[in-house]
């Protein structure tokens, strides 16, 4: 009863203090941007991104095209490091909405188009380039009719081309829908969850909390041939009369030379119940829920066969074995071991160091940070801590992690290196390999298709003062951290055999077929669990789409780790049955191999479903980024095995007594 009363007052005195931190804020939200509240009549300038396209994935200024540029210059936003690596360029623009309030305005005319800008539009509008705008942080939105089904699309295109045309035109009028939120103070409330977290509204400014919350933004672009002599009396945002976007072509507005065209807009904003933390809903949008349960169960059903192969290995194999083994007096033993057959035959060559061992131990390292990386990062997605609404952060979050997991790199590689060799000696070389072998590879096809980018003058180049961002990242963080990780594992115990290792290797017997041949057909397995996640995914990455069921990912991602466990597993016992006791590389390429799946299934992606993607330039850029995931996947995939076997094979020769 005491101990009720003292706690009593201590849980008053906690309300207390949360009332009065609700009462203080005027709100917070986890993780995307904070909750903009307008009031009538204000002022709001859309954003406008890079200019991309499905068809060259080469992205391009908004400002490389004669459009309006806005009153006091163009001005490029605060970009972090995942939005300039993955080109995007985000400038102000002029257009202007004035809150709660709908009317069509005119921008501007341009001057007669010339022989080049006439050019450039029609490659633009030829090879389907959208224009990304941006309001309040949202991306313009836009439906369409494609086989009588609804399709949504962000952004809008540049111009279009008629059936059997060689005339192209231009988009030179937008109508947009703002859906807004009317919200007035009411005290203390909770507004949900969503996309963009939790947010709590106090009532200690209700004037200021009242207002207006924009939680959708929609554009129907059309093109429009206004009179040029009229329009050039006109200013930037003079009103003007509606205008109805006109079914006939000769009332659009053609590219060509010396043509004028004139640019303008009109808004309608539109009352929602749609609330603030629920406004990416419309994007995020899941469809095909049925499939991803689908591959989840197709993994399912694989690690359950595997389970099972796993299961019989060790209980009905090993441990029978093992008993009967143990149950011998030392004579009978001596004289089984002149007897004996399969596993128990390679107990003095098992362990055995590996060729190129010091590659294994860097590979092995590298794998373990990459690792880590894709874990932390998928968890941190999957409990919503990467909302689409901050761009680029997935990657910036990716990149910091890999900085940081250097440290783990450099601790498994040299202690995996202590372990083969006996001794310290060398650490500090197998360290800057960990440190070197994968960012090595990374900035080395990097390098190469930067130099396509600049060549075709995209905004997807890595800027030159961005190439010296990343080397000081390397060096300055990655580099020191691997090495210090390595100095831990010189300090930290290495792994003692159970066995003793003969002098003279074994010989092993020969095979009706290669052992190779067994290890690459063992990576479909884990390419099964994987395939259909990576249809969305290549999707994402290509086809502009959000990728946002980081849930499901993280399901294939555990998935995925079991699978190629079991699978090195069974491969490694395999290999020793046959007394192949050179079992070390085999098991990192036995779940590895699944990278070279997953590297020609990008290239049937590019055959079959990226039909669109044009001309040689396009191509090298896609294989490119997808030769760097596909050693990124094999180093994952190969460690999480290789760790895997080795402790199987420790743990069960760990259980052999021979003198």
């Amino acid at each position: 009863m005491g101990l009720s009363n003292m706690r009593s007052p201590s849980i008053q005195r906690a309300l207390l203090v949360l009332a009065f931190l609700a009462h203080a804020c005027n709100g917070f939200y986890l993780p995307g941007s904070y909750m903009h509240t307008y009031s009538k009549q204000d002022e709001i300038y859309a954003k406008v991104n890079s200019l991309t396209s499905i068809e060259t994935e080469l992205p391009f200024s908004y400002y490389s095209l004669p459009y309006c540029k806005p009153r006091g210059g163009i001005k490029k936003s605060a970009e972090n490091l995942g939005e300039l690596l993955m080109g995007d360029q985000i400038d102000n623009s002029p257009y202007r909405f004035r809150m709660n309030t709908n009317e069509t305005i005119y921008l501007c005319t341009t001057s007669p188009l010339n022989e080049n800008e006439v050019k450039l539009l029609k490659q633009r509008t030829r090879d389907l380039y959208q224009v990304n705008m941006i309001l309040d942080n949202l991306p313009a939105m836009r439906y369409a009719q494609q086989n009588g089904v609804n399709i949504q699309w962000t952004g809008f295109p540049v111009g279009y081309t008629p059936p059997n045309s060689n005339d192209d035109y231009i988009i030179n009028h937008l109508k947009f829908k703002v859906l807004i939120h009317e919200y007035e103070g009411s005290g203390v409330e909770i507004i949900g969850t969503g996309e963009e977290g939790m947010g709590v509204i106090s009532e200690a400014d209700k004037k200021k909390a009242s207002g207006f919350e924009i939680v959708g933004f929609e554009v129907f672009p059309c093109s429009v041939k206004h009179d040029p002599e009229a329009m050039l009396k006109l200013h930037m945002y003079d009103n003007i009369s509606a205008i109805s976007c006109p079914g006939e072509l000769e009332k659009s507005q053609i590219i060509r030379e010396q043509e004028r065209v004139s640019f303008t807009y009109e808004v309608e904003f539109v009352k929602s119940e749609t609330r603030w933390p629920s406004r990416w809903d419309a994007y995020l949008r899941m469809e095909g829920a049925r499939v991803h349960w689908f591959s989840i169960l197709n993994s399912l059903m694989v690690i359950t066969f595997l389970a099972g192969i796993v299961f019989v290995i060790f209980l009905r194999t090993v441990r029978r074995d093992l008993t009967k083994y143990e149950e011998l007096d030392k004579e009978a033993q001596a004289q089984m071991n002149e007897e004996l057959s399969g596993w128990k035959l390679v107990v003095g060559d098992v362990f055995r160091e590996p060729e190129c061992s010091k590659l294994l131990c860097v590979m092995v390292g590298d794998g373990v940070q990459i690792t880590g990386m894709a874990v932390v990062t998928i968890v941190f997605a999957a409990f919503g801590f990467m909302s689409p609404a901050s761009r680029g952060m997935l990657l910036t979050g990716m990149i910091i992690l890999y900085l940081f997991l250097g440290i783990s790199a450099g601790y498994v590689g040299v202690r995996m290196w202590r372990t083969l060799k006996g001794t310290s000696e060398g650490w500090r070389s197998v360290s800057w390999s960990v440190a070197c072998f994968f960012p090595g590879i990374a900035f080395a096809i990097l390098t190469v298709l930067n130099f396509i980018l600049w060549a075709n003058n995209s905004t997807g180049a890595i800027p030159i003062s961005l190439y010296f961002v990343l080397f000081a990242l390397w060096f300055c963080v990655s580099v020191p951290l691997t090495l210090l990780g390595g100095f831990l594992g010189t300090r930290a115990e290495p792994i003692s055999f159970p066995v003793r290792t003969n002098q003279i290797p074994r010989e092993i017997p020969a095979r009706k077929y290669p052992s190779w041949l067994l290890v690459l057909g063992a990576g479909t397995l884990p390419f099964g669990t994987l395939f259909i996640e990576l249809f969305f995914i290549l999707s994402s990455i290509w086809l502009g789409r959000f990728y946002y069921v980081f849930g499901f990912l993280l399901i294939v991602l555990l998935l995925l780790v079991i699978v190629c466990a079991e699978v090195s597993v069974v491969l490694t016992y395999m290999h020793l049955c046959v007394e192949d006791w050179r079992w070390w590389w085999k098991a990192f390429f036995a779940s590895g191999s699944v990278a070279l799946y997953v590297f020609l299934y990008s290239i049937n992606y590019l055959v079959f479903d990226l039909q669109s993607l044009s001309g040689p330039v396009s191509a090298v850029l896609y294989l490119g980024y997808s030769l760097l995931m596909a050693v990124a996947i094999m180093l994952s995939t190969g460690t999480i095995g290789f760790l895997m076997s080795f402790y199987f094979v420790h743990y069960l020769f760990s259980s052999v007594k021979i003198d």
